[in-house]
């Protein structure tokens, strides 16, 4: 099919959060190469609260595919779905067995994905998948296929809803935060144990930013309750407050726009923070950046032990170190992390400051 003829396309990304946001490059990429087209996206139902407002995309369809869409009666479901919505196009990024056969069965016609999806047999264009590269790159290489070979830098973009905007205002303002320009977001939480820095140190780390003067906001999803109510607890002083299990993915996104940093692990909040252009300082365990996932804005820095010959030792992480040492990250430092924050913040300042 030429890609002239591409009136609506679909793209099917079914996997974490941040691999949702890392997809949308490739979203905004492929409207402003195909203005009238529509394009709609397949997600959980947790990353579609996240893509609300978002302009490059005419819908968000859910699937819940652990939920009630689950099993082969879902499947079909969702299929019928796909099929009353006559798409010329599907370019699916997440690389599952069930992601291809949704777009096979669905009857679109030019379909687009990886040759290490678990079905590429299911598609008719297939694209090698360059590990050397960054997530965003490879997934912008899924376009070439239509004859778009993206070359410049192309970040997510989010867009929170003036409500969300009003709501993290009345949120800093019963925290009593006075000075919003010197506030750091820290987010400790993550699936994955293995890649999640000591809790003792997110707390020390906080201390030393509350004492050099920042206001402290922990950010997390309602999982992440416990481990930042006891992080606040821990600390025992004024200017620090959590937002975990009280703000919607949007409106964690507006809180960390509005802070000078983030601190987290490798996690959805790391995604967050760059695709609202908020520096981030990110703690790799388990894992490594060679993977493709680490952050890349410009003020973007990842603290990692290296040198162990342990490292990585697992692609996603998990509950307990192997080795039983957790050296990657006790190796870790507060006053490390604080060094760089700092840094960080300092020439993303500088350069605000310079362009203004």
């Amino acid at each position: 099919m030429p890609a002239s003829e591409i009136r609506n396309a679909l793209i099917v990304q079914t996997a974490f959060l941040g691999d949702v946001i890392l997809t949308l490059p490739l979203v905004q990429v492929l409207k402003r190469s195909f203005p009238s087209a529509g394009i709609d996206i397949v997600v959980t139902p947790q990353a579609a609260k996240l893509l609300q407002n978002h302009p490059a995309l005419r819908s968000v369809l859910e699937f819940d595919k652990r939920g009630k869409d689950s099993g082969i009666g879902g499947l079909m479901r969702k299929v019928s779905q796909i099929r009353k919505g006559k798409y010329d196009l599907a370019v699916v990024p997440h690389r599952s067995l069930r992601s291809a056969l949704l777009v096979r069965l669905g009857n679109i016609p030019l379909r687009i994905g990886f040759h290490t999806s678990a079905g590429k047999i299911f598609f008719n264009e297939v694209v090698r998948y360059e590990k050397s590269l960054h997530e965003v790159d490879r997934n912008l290489r899924l376009l070439r296929p239509l004859g778009i070979d993206w070359k410049g830098a192309e970040y997510p973009e989010l867009y929170p809803a003036d409500d969300d905007r009003r709501v993290v205002n009345d949120f800093l303002d019963m925290a009593g935060i006075k000075d919003r320009m010197r506030l750091i977001a820290v987010a400790p939480g993550t699936v994955w144990n293995t890649k999640r820095w000591l809790k003792e140190r997110f707390v020390e780390l906080s201390r030393k930013l509350i004492e050099a003067g920042w206001g402290v906001a922990l950010i997390g999803g309602g999982g992440d309750v416990p481990l930042c109510d006891g992080i606040v607890h821990d600390i025992a002083l004024p200017n620090v407050f959590s937002t975990a299990g009280k703000l919607t993915l949007l409106q964690s996104a507006e809180m960390i726009r509005r802070c000078q940093a983030l601190v987290c692990n490798d996690s959805a909040p790391m995604h967050l923070a760059v695709a609202v252009r908020t520096p981030v300082v990110t703690v790799f365990g388990a894992t490594v950046p060679e993977f493709g996932f680490a952050p890349y804005g410009k003020y973007d820095t990842v603290v990692e032990t290296k040198g162990l010959a342990c490292r990585p030792c697992s692609i996603h992480g998990g509950e307990r170190c192997p080795i039983s040492t957790f050296e990657c990250m006790v190796r870790i430092s507060a006053d490390e992390v604080l060094g760089i924050v700092v840094q960080v913040v300092e020439q993303a300042g500088a350069a605000t400051r310079a362009s203004s």
